[in-house]
């Protein structure tokens, strides 16, 4: 059977996948995803929040796609209307959320970088994003960091930590994604936690395109 809009659902990771990490998409990559859109039904699914996801996929993004799963889907729409909200500090609970935030702090403190800079902990919706270098490191900082990572194994090392020290009481998944940062988030929300919104829409195939999807990876 022919895809169609009916029966066919397409979605895409965004950073690395859609865009360059953290850039704006090209022009020739949103012509073709209303193209596409014309034969199938399509979607976005990332871990980022609907403010940033909007930057790099224009301010239309929710009128560009049949659906929005930001924060990987802890916050989603259909259509370009909210339909469902999550929240990781009503999962987790203050005082076991202040305790992980500060042991993540206390660990980036002792680590030797190319540099620093700030928004070490981004707090989400759905989701912590921890960044050793900082989020506000520039593009060649960025590219630096990421190199050095490569190298070290930083986050690696760093998720191996949390594991050992929070889990399996705070039942918490770890994803690496991006070139600087790694997401921290309750088992079973991943990007596979937006697959409830779309179980009974009467899709015979749903595709998943994504750039990290080997374990571990943020798209696995």
């Amino acid at each position: 059977m022919a895809p169609t809009r009916e029966n066919t659902l397409v979605l895409f990771d965004v950073d690395g996948t859609l865009t360059v990490p953290r850039k704006e998409a090209d022009p020739a990559m949103i012509t073709y995803l209303a193209e596409l859109r014309k034969k199938v039904t399509i979607g976005i699914v990332g871990g980022s929040d609907l403010g940033k996801q909007q930057e790099q996929l224009g301010a239309n993004m929710l009128q560009n796609f049949d659906y929005v799963f930001s924060e990987n889907g802890l916050d989603a729409y259909k259509d370009g209307v909210s339909f469902h909200q999550n929240s990781f500090k009503d999962y987790l609970g203050e005082e076991k959320l202040q305790k992980f935030i500060n042991f993540c702090l206390g660990y980036m403190s002792k680590l030797e970088l190319p540099c620093k800079r700030g928004t070490f902990v981004e707090f989400r919706k759905g989701m912590l994003n921890i960044s050793p270098v900082g989020r506000a490191c520039s593009q060649s900082e960025r590219d630096a960091y990421e190199e050095f990572d490569l190298a070290n194994n930083i986050r690696k090392d760093f998720v191996s930590a949390l594991e050992k020290e929070f889990n399996p009481d705070y039942g918490l998944k770890f994803s690496i994604g991006g070139q600087i940062s790694f997401d921290v988030f309750p088992v079973g929300w991943d990007k596979t936690y937006c697959l409830q919104h779309i179980k009974d829409s009467g899709y015979e195939e749903i595709h998943f395109f994504g750039d990290k999807t080997f374990s571990g990876g943020d798209d696995f």
